[in-house]
């Protein structure tokens, strides 16, 4: 059993906040324990929430597609997880005290992992990694150091759904760089 495996079962059992009383399944994330790139959303969504697994929704389908696209890797070989692993109620943002209980599960998932790169995907999960308030629109065109690997934001794929070709055309770019950052 890797260690992944086993921080999975302890995530299963969690009980640290009220997400705990309303979730049909954790989900942990999933993908290679040795990625290069990792992809960090919010949280769980009513089609996660119901599967088990991260990013299986229309959401999921588009950020498939743009890592294929614009990485050349498929889901398999990369790895994704959220900063929360139970769905919120009526897909609202996670609050910061659920954000918090989470905090060391996603904190594991990272050292084990230990990507060359994460993408946040969205201001939720970016607040959350780097501990600021700024929006999505200003922190994705930035790079920061993230506990030796570099973590770029960029768009949740949601809002490339909602938002039009502004929105897919940054997010694009966005993996692009990422891809281009991991090769070095």
């Amino acid at each position: 059993m890797s260690d992944l495996d086993s921080l999975a079962i302890e995530a299963a059992a969690c009980r640290a906040c009220e997400l705990c009383n309303t979730r049909k399944n954790v989900v942990f994330g999933e993908g290679n324990q040795n990625a290069t790139m990792m992809f960090v959303g919010e949280g769980p969504g009513r089609d996660e929430d119901l599967v088990g697994r991260p990013f299986v929704g229309r959401s999921g389908k588009l950020l498939e597609k743009l890592i294929e696209q614009e990485t050349g890797w498929d889901r398999g070989e990369v790895y994704i997880a959220n900063t929360v692993k139970c769905r919120p109620p009526n897909n609202r943002n996670p609050l910061p005290e659920e954000i918090a209980s989470c905090e060391g599960f996603l904190r594991s998932q990272v050292a084990i992992v230990n990507p060359t790169v994460i993408v946040t995907l969205g201001a939720v999960a970016s607040r959350a990694l780097l501990g600021v308030n700024e929006g999505i629109g200003s922190l994705r065109t930035q790079v920061f150091d993230f506990h030796g690997c570099v973590l770029i934001p960029t768009y949740h794929p949601a809002a490339a759904l909602r938002g039009g070709t502004g929105v897919l055309a940054a997010m694009r770019s966005d993996l692009a760089k990422a891809r281009l950052l991991a090769d070095e």
